[in-house]
């Protein structure tokens, strides 16, 4: 398997932190140089792991806060 590059271009915020330290996080991420995407994922501490997550577009990232909002 080829490796995956990513670069996280900017740290929205933590959701939630569990016992050994790893965080759920919203961020803007590049994967593989390409344009960044809203991403949520766990990230150990260094943000040298991850865990599997959910990448959204700007229209998914809308259409998720409109419906957040409704709740």
């Amino acid at each position: 398997m080829s490796d995956i590059k990513y670069e996280i271009t900017e740290s929205l915020g933590v959701l939630s932190e569990n016992a050994k330290g790893w965080k759920k996080e919203l961020n803007l991420i590049s994967w593989n140089e390409r344009e960044p995407k809203y991403d949520i994922r766990d990230w150990s501490e260094d943000h040298s792991k991850m865990g599997k997550g959910v990448t959204l577009t700007d229209d998914e990232i809308k259409k998720l806060r409109d419906i957040l909002n409704k709740i």
